[in-house]
């Protein structure tokens, strides 16, 4: 029988390696929706200390969504856009520059602003990057 502590570890493991990110700069959170589990994979940027959300997938459990996650960056990611989108957060001078793969704009957009107030980051463009 697996060890479900473990095997979530591992499998958490496997997608910051797969990324190179390590702990800290990836968060993995979970929660209940309607007798399914929903894993928030959020980015921590170090240099300007800024959260974004990188993907979500929805399972039956917390391993299921982890094995979902996993297949889905290992795999399914260059099915999806890139863009490039600069921006500033309220009060700083800097303008910044960050990166979301999506299925279009308002996607790239939803992961910029997630968990965050509209009024807190002032966007300034969204590209579509060409495909390679």
């Amino acid at each position: 029988m697996e060890d479900i502590h473990v095997e979530s570890s591992r499998i958490q493991k496997q997608i910051e390696d797969h990324l190179g990110m390590g702990p800290g700069n990836l968060l993995f959170e979970f929660r209940q929706l309607a007798g399914r589990v929903r894993l928030d994979l959020i980015t921590v940027n170090p240099r300007h200390q800024q959260s974004f959300l990188f993907r979500y997938e929805e399972g039956h459990d917390k391993l299921d969504a982890l094995r979902k996650m996993l297949t889905y960056v290992k795999d399914s990611r260059d099915t999806e856009s890139s863009y490039t989108i600069q921006w500033r957060a309220r009060g700083d001078r800097e303008l910044q520059t960050s990166y979301f793969r999506a299925h279009n704009t308002y996607e790239a957009l939803d992961k910029l602003y997630y968990g965050r107030d509209l009024n807190t980051i002032t966007v300034f463009s969204v590209v579509l990057n060409p495909s390679s």
